[in-house]
C-alpha cells in the first residue's frame, strides 16, 4: 500500500512543514467533524447564499479555511460515509447507494446491488486513531448498516449514539441506547448538540476524535414553527421563493448545533488544540427522487450548479468544507484545490502522529499542506466518482482532471458528457463534440481506473420496458414504491 500522505512532497516548503507537524502530533489535537446531511454547496451565508441566515458557520469560515472545490466522495449518504469512514473510494467496497438503496426493474439496465454494510475487516478512521490513544465518539446517523453487529461501537467508536428518525419531537430515538431519552419537545439537533457536549465534557482531558452527523436537512424537511415564521416573513419580505422557509429554517437548526458545540469547545478551554471540520455528505435536494409520482415542492436551488443529489454534476457532489485549526489555518483563508471527502482520513491520521494501516489501499491525500498553504496542489492526479444506480439522474462514472470533468452514462446509451469547469461551472456546454481527445483520453483514464478498484457495473436488462421504466421499487419489501402514501414535505412543528 502506497503511504499517501503528501508533506513531503510539496516542494520547497516541505521540511518546515513535516517539521512542525510532528511538534503538533505529539499536542494530539482533537478532531470534531460536523457531517451535515444532504446540505449543499450553496445552502450557507458564507457560500453566497443570502436568505438563510448561518452566522456561526460564517464566522468558523472567516476564523478558519474555506473550500470552494471540495467533493462529497458519493452523490448520496452511504457511498461518502463509506469513503470516510474508510479512507478509499467507494467503488472499492460496493457501497455505491444508499443503503438499502431501491431501483427501478425496467429500465434499460440492471444496476448493482450495493454492499449493505461497511466490512468489518476495514480499518475505520476511527480504529486508525485508537492505535494512538485517541478517544472516539459517533453522534447522529450512520447508515452504513443493516443492523448492530455492523454499529459504530463494533467499527472503533466508543462512545455510539445512533440515532434513527426525523426531525420534530417525539418522531425519534436513539437506537443504540433506547434507555436515553431526549426532553420533552425538543428537537433533534439540539439533542444531538446535547450529546456531543456531554461527550466532549467527558473527555476534555484527553485527545479524541468526535464525528457528529445529524439527519438534518435530510427529508422529510421539519423545523420549529419560530424559524419558520421568520423565514415566511422574509420570504414575502424580499419576494424570494427559494429556498422554502422550512428548509432554510432547518439549515438553521445546524448553525445552532454548530454554534453549541463551538461554545462546549471554547468553554472548555480547547478552541487552540481542536481542528473543528465542517461538511456535508453530498449536494442538496430540489426535491425528493420520485417526484413523478408525487408532486412534492422544490426545496432549494444550487444555482449555478447544475443537478442536485443522486446526480454527478456539480450540485450533487460538490459540497461546503470549511476546517479552523489555529495552529495551522489562517483565518479568511480560501483554497481551490480539488479535494473530496476520503481526504479526511489520512488528514486526521497525521494531525494525530497515528500510520495509516499498512494493508488497506488509502485513496485519500492529507489535506495538512492545504492549511497552511492554500495555494499548494496536491499530487493527485484526478478524482473519481461511481455511481452506477438510476437515482435523480442515470447511472454513470466520472472523473475530474483539474478542469475538466468528464460524465460517461452507464445505462447503455453511450452518452458522455464534457465540461471545463474553469470556464463553466453551471455546466451548461457539452464540449464531447469540439473536444474529442480530451474524451477518449478522459474515457480511457476513467476505465481504466474502474478497473483498478474493480467497479460494480450495470448490466443489460432483457426485461426492459420503456412504458414502465419510470417505476421505483423498494429493496426491502420487493414492491412498488407507495410514493402517494409518504408524508409530504415541508412539515413544521404546528403540522404535528
Amino acid at each position: 500500500m502506497k503511504n499517501r500522505i503528501v508533506l513531503t512532497l510539496v516542494g520547497g516548503l516541505w521540511l518546515s512543514i513535516a517539521n512542525f507537524s510532528v511538534s503538533l502530533a505529539a499536542d494530539q489535537p482533537n478532531i470534531i467533524l460536523i457531517l451535515i446531511d444532504d446540505l449543499g454547496w450553496k445552502d450557507l451565508g458564507c457560500y453566497g447564499n443570502e436568505f438563510v441566515e448561518t452566522p456561526r458557520i460564517d464566522q468558523l469560515a472567516l476564523e478558519g479555511i474555506r473550500f470552494t472545490d471540495f467533493y462529497a466522495s458519493g452523490a448520496v449518504c452511504s457511498p461518502t460515509r463509506c469513503a470516510l469512514q474508510s479512507g478509499q473510494n467507494q467503488a472499492r467496497i460496493g457501497i455505491t447507494a444508499h443503503i438499502p438503496g431501491h431501483w427501478r426493474p425496467f429500465e434499460r439496465v440492471i444496476t448493482p446491488q450495493t454492499t449493505m454494510a461497511l466490512p468489518l475487516d476495514i480499518v475505520t478512521v476511527a480504529e486508525a486513531l485508537k492505535t494512538v490513544n485517541y478517544t472516539t465518539g459517533y453522534v447522529g446517523k450512520w447508515h452504513l448498516d443493516t443492523g448492530r453487529n455492523f454499529w459504530p461501537d463494533k467499527q472503533g467508536y466508543d462512545y455510539s449514539r445512533v440515532i434513527g428518525g426525523p426531525h420534530l419531537p417525539g418522531n425519534y430515538r436513539v437506537s443504540s441506547h433506547p434507555e436515553i431519552k431526549p426532553k420533552p419537545g425538543q428537537f433533534r439537533t439540539d439533542f444531538e448538540a446535547d450529546l456531543c457536549i456531554e461527550f466532549i465534557q467527558q473527555n476534555k482531558t484527553r485527545p479524541f476524535f468526535l464525528m457528529v452527523s445529524p439527519f438534518a436537512v435530510h427529508i422529510p424537511l421539519a423545523a420549529m414553527s419560530d424559524k419558520v415564521e421568520k423565514y415566511r416573513i422574509k420570504s414575502e419580505q424580499t419576494g424570494q421563493k427559494l429556498p422554502h422557509p422550512v428548509y432554510a429554517a432547518l439549515v438553521e437548526h445546524c448553525d445552532d448545533l454548530v454554534g453549541r458545540i463551538l461554545d462546549e469547545v471554547q468553554a472548555q478551554g480547547l478552541a487552540e488544540n481542536s481542528m473543528i471540520v465542517f461538511s456535508s455528505d453530498n449536494g442538496g435536494l430540489y426535491r425528493r427522487y420520485d417526484y413523478r409520482a408525487h408532486a412534492d415542492d422544490t426545496v432549494a436551488t444550487q444555482e449555478p450548479l447544475k443537478g442536485e443529489k443522486g446526480a454527478l454534476h456539480e450540485g450533487g457532489i460538490r459540497v461546503p468544507l470549511i476546517i479552523k485549526y489555529p495552529p495551522l489555518t489562517q483565518a479568511g483563508t480560501v483554497s481551490s484545490e480539488p479535494t473530496i471527502s476520503h481526504d479526511f482520513y489520512p488528514t486526521f491520521v497525521e494531525l494525530a502522529g497515528g500510520q495509516l494501516p499498512e494493508h488497506q489501499t488509502i485513496d485519500g491525500y492529507s489535506l495538512l499542506p492545504l492549511l497552511t498553504q492554500p495555494a499548494v496542489k496536491l499530487p493527485r492526479s484526478a478524482l473519481y466518482w461511481h455511481y452506477p444506480h438510476y437515482h435523480h439522474d442515470r447511472p454513470a462514472s466520472s472523473i475530474r482532471e483539474r478542469e475538466w470533468k468528464l460524465i460517461e452514462y452507464l445505462d447503455g446509451t453511450g452518452d458522455k458528457e464534457l465540461y471545463h469547469l474553469a470556464q463553466d461551472l453551471g455546466e451548461t456546454t457539452n464540449l464531447v463534440s469540439e473536444k474529442p481527445g480530451r474524451v477518449m483520453d478522459l474515457t480511457h483514464k476513467l476505465q481504466r481506473w474502474r478497473q483498478q478498484v474493480a467497479a460494480r457495473i450495470p448490466i443489460h436488462n432483457p426485461g426492459y420496458d420503456p412504458a414502465r421504466a419510470h417505476e421505483w421499487w423498494n429493496l426491502r419489501s420487493g414492491k412498488p414504491v407507495a410514493s402517494d402514501r409518504r408524508q409530504r414535505f415541508p412539515s413544521t412543528e404546528k403540522e404535528r
